[in-house]
């Protein structure tokens, strides 16, 4: 990856490297305990999430994925555990460190996230002009290249509330991808979605990882979702309060390690858990 003061389009598709084993992970998570304040959400949690790999997050409504994603980002501290990103550890604790991860990060959140009052290209324009000392011009040819790669080349002077959802939760993408991070982060992308867009938003994820190699970590409970685009999945079971599965999401289908395992990936598909 470039360096973040000078970021410049990805034209090039880049080699997925995934055969090394001995390879640092992208993330690692060890022993985690995530509570607030007196109250543990979840425990015991620890799992590793390969280079270019797309790994999802999956589990019924409170068991804690998006909890897991805040602790991923560093907006929350373990109550016990670690948590390392290409092996360094980080935490919102330490903000300097934090700071110099997030550049190497894209998060794209339930609801998009977009400032209303600005235009598709200045939204994907603020981590430029915030983390970067790139030239108006720069930044204005970077973002109309950023929104191409997910289909609102001609959008970039529309406002957010002229455009449907389907197309917000793509501006939004094409703002966490600004800064060529190495990892992206979506928490429940399909979320307010028809299934036409919310195919198309997996179409994209898909066709980021293969051209870039982008380390990718889902949050959803969308089956269509999980079975489309993981390599891997993690489950959160909100009974026993900690992961009680972890694999490919067919294998642990058909091979689930629990009743509550089968039961979530056997309901019908595109439902609420």
């Amino acid at each position: 990856m470039s360096d973040p003061t000078t970021p410049a389009p990805r034209l090039e598709p880049r080699v997925p490297s995934r055969g090394n084993r001995d390879e640092v992970p992208a993330i690692e998570v060890r022993d985690l305990t995530m509570a607030y304040g007196d109250r543990v959400v979840m425990s015991d949690i620890s799992f590793t999430v390969g280079r270019g790999e797309i790994f999802v997050i999956m589990g019924g409504s409170g068991s804690g994925k998006s909890t897991v994603l805040k602790h991923l980002t560093g907006l929350r501290t373990p109550a016990t555990g670690t948590i390392l990103f290409e092996g360094q550890a980080f935490s919102a604790d330490d903000d300097d460190a934090r700071r110099a991860v997030l550049q190497r990060m894209g998060v794209l959140y339930q609801n998009g996230a977009l400032w209303s009052g600005l235009t598709l290209a200045e939204n994907v324009g603020l981590p430029l002009r915030e983390f970067t000392a790139l030239n108006a011009r720069d930044i204005a040819e970077i973002t109309t290249v950023k929104l191409a790669l997910v289909g609102l080349r001609g959008f970039e002077d529309y406002y957010p509330a002229a455009i449907s959802g389907g197309m917000r939760k793509r501006a939004a993408l094409a703002r966490a991808i600004a800064l060529d991070p190495d990892v992206l982060f979506f928490d429940e992308p399909s979320s307010g979605l028809d299934p036409v867009s919310a195919s198309r938003l997996d179409d994209l994820i898909l066709e980021i990882r293969a051209s870039f190699s982008t380390t990718i970590v889902v949050v959803t409970h969308d089956l269509d979702s999980i079975f489309r685009i993981a390599d891997r999945a993690l489950f959160l079971d909100i009974n026993e309060r900690t992961m009680t599965a972890l694999g490919p999401p067919s294998a642990l289908r058909d091979h689930p390690p629990s009743a509550e395992v089968h039961r979530f990936l056997t309901r019908s598909s595109g439902g609420a858990p």
